[in-house]
């Protein structure tokens, strides 16, 4: 159960904080320099499974075992920090490598995003299943 709430809270809060980020923070940066390529609507399939995996990862990696050991959660953001600068940090330098119109701005926009959205998902994730943990 407590794998459950720790899986569904921390998706929760990485698909509330990238709506806001994608919508604010990324998308101006995007549009601004690969607009034409942007979609007017996003493919939900692709996007699923992205969150889907991500977070699987993340809880695997981190979040699983910082509730087993007791981890602090200076430590739970560092490592989930890490691993998103990896994810997002993997996707933007291999696209600045391999397209015409990629930016540097775009790369340290998304990946600062993938670093942020990533630590304080895993964090939130954490220190909110601990909690209900605690109630129950």
């Amino acid at each position: 159960m407590t794998l459950i709430v720790l899986y569904f809270l921390t998706l929760a809060v990485f698909l509330g904080l990238d709506f806001l980020g994608l919508s604010f923070l990324v998308k101006p940066v995007f549009e601004r320099d690969i607009g034409t390529l942007l979609l007017d609507r996003f493919r939900i399939l692709p996007a699923f499974a992205f969150y889907a995996f991500f977070i699987a990862v993340l809880l695997y990696f981190v979040s699983w075992p910082a509730l087993k050991s007791e981890s602090d959660l200076g430590r739970v953001f560092l490592n989930a920090a890490l691993l998103g600068a990896v994810g997002y940090g993997t996707y933007e330098f291999t696209n600045l490598a391999t397209l015409k119109d990629w930016t540097a701005r775009m790369v340290v926009t998304d990946i600062v995003w993938g670093i942020t959205l990533s630590g304080v998902s895993a964090l939130v994730g954490v220190w909110g299943t601990r909690i209900i943990a605690q109630l129950t």
